[in-house]
């Protein structure tokens, strides 16, 4: 191993974000770390799903803002989207993001295996490395091998007219009709980057409105200008299969319907892969594929540790990466700390963004929690007139006694980037008094926070 008088064998099977930031955080503390990845250092769902749908997003964001131009007083020709280039830049990025990744990992003296790493007992496990396989003992180890995209069983992925996300990011060219299964976070988010580069979108919404997990006026938004856009929206469409017709699909509706169009995304969630791991000889118990934990992160196995998309926590990146460094300290011996679910700020990159941190208005209604809620439409902000952004706003909950923020939700241009504020706010307990005084730049939409304070 790397130290020659080791106090701690720690193997890591995944370098996605929790994986990495165990490696890293327990090597500081004197761990012997050997880090064992078969797909890319930086994690499969990170780098292959996550940063390229946000590069996506961001082309998508200003072919829209060109096709506003005239808005803004600027005339002139249009442009178009090269997809070649456009794959190359996400190309260019995610190689790198792993390449950082890797420098930084190296330069802690953490060795980084290049195979297949899988459990044969509670303290063994084996790497398979270009079909010859080493064995590697640990006193303690991590699972984070992360998701993949959820194919269900009446679908067949074909990477040319039936797709994954994953497919989406090296077309060719841009689709003339999508038919996007799915209108959870993943779909909506679909729905927004094709139809601003061109084409035609339908979505298929199984329930009554888009995001069915979020607060309903949050969904409305988004629905409106989707229908502003074009985009059709089918409600209670659950899709139950996908033919092939010559050069486009047809999506089969529960009901009956039919849906046609050149090609049909599957956007219905994300699947743990956790198959041919060893758990079950190792003795780590799973519950649906995916790994239980408790606050540490300690499987069943309590020198075994799981975090990231396995544990089916909250499938974010930054949930990860917070694992991550909790259970570095944790496995070396430090205090152990644990993360509060309940105040993870989460963004949906549609245009406008919609980001939300803490209590939301929907879930104190449904637990018949008295709040006080605050809102400040961007219609009333100076910033969203100038940029010509104006749908949206920001809502602020708060306790009616006390007065401390419980959370918040912002629908609009940046929300991503704003939510922080809130995120601030709520794991600090601070007051909306403290919010309202709070002297922001003027003129800027951080200043819709402060107003949503008074």
């Amino acid at each position: 191993m790397n130290r020659e008088d080791p106090s701690l064998r720690f193997l890591i099977i995944g370098a996605g974000p929790a994986g990495s930031a165990a490696a890293t955080t327990s090597s500081a503390l004197g761990a012997d770390v050997t880090l064992v990845e078969d797909s890319v250092v930086g994690g499969a769902a990170h780098l292959r799903d996550c940063i390229p749908s946000k590069a996506m997003a961001a082309t998508s964001i200003r072919m829209k803002a060109i096709s506003n131009a005239e808005d803004l007083g600027i005339v002139g020709p249009g442009a178009g989207v090269d997809l070649g280039r456009l794959a190359d830049r996400i190309q260019a990025i995610t190689t790198a993001i792993s390449s950082r990744s890797v420098d930084l990992l190296e330069s802690q003296g953490i060795e980084i295996v290049h195979g297949r790493g899988r459990l044969v007992g509670p303290n063994l496990a084996v790497a398979t490395v270009g079909g010859i396989e080493m064995t590697i003992p640990f006193d303690a180890a991590l699972v984070s091998t992360g998701s993949r995209p959820r194919v269900p069983d009446w679908a067949e992925v074909d990477g040319e007219r039936v797709l994954t996300t994953r497919h989406v990011y090296d077309l060719p060219a841009p689709p003339e009709h999508v038919v996007v299964i799915g209108s959870g976070v993943t779909g909506v988010e679909m729905v927004h980057i094709f139809e601003s580069l061109g084409c035609k979108v339908s979505l298929l919404v199984s329930r009554h409105h888009v995001l069915p997990h979020r607060d309903a006026e949050v969904a409305a938004a988004l629905e409106a200008n989707f229908l502003e856009r074009g985009v059709m929206l089918l409600k209670g469409a659950r899709a139950v299969g996908i033919d092939r017709t010559g050069d486009g699909v047809s999506v089969q509706v529960e009901d009956g319907r039919r849906v046609d169009g050149s090609h049909a995304l599957l956007a219905v969630g994300a699947m743990p892969m956790t198959e041919d791991l060893g758990l079950e000889e190792a003795g780590v118990k799973t519950d649906r594929g995916f790994i239980v934990v408790d606050e540490y992160q300690r499987t069943s196995v309590p020198h075994i540790y799981a975090a990231g998309d396995v544990t089916g926590q909250m499938l974010l990146s930054s949930v990860a990466n917070q694992q991550g460094r909790n259970l570095g300290r944790h496995v070396t011996g430090h205090p152990g700390q644990s993360i509060d679910y309940s105040d993870v700020a989460q963004a949906i990159f549609t245009e406008p963004e919609i980001a939300s941190v803490g209590l939301e208005e929907a879930d104190a209604a449904a637990e018949g929690r008295k709040v006080r809620i605050t809102k400040v439409p961007f219609t009333a902000n100076p910033r969203s007139l100038i940029h010509g952004s104006t749908g949206g706003f920001a809502k602020v909950v708060s306790d009616p006694a006390t007065r401390v923020v419980l959370g918040g939700t912002i629908v609009g241009h940046r929300a991503s980037e704003l939510i922080g504020i809130l995120a601030l706010a709520t794991r600090g307990k601070m007051k909306v008094q403290t919010l309202r005084e709070t002297l922001m730049v003027h003129p800027t939409l951080s200043e819709s926070i402060s107003d949503a304070g008074d």
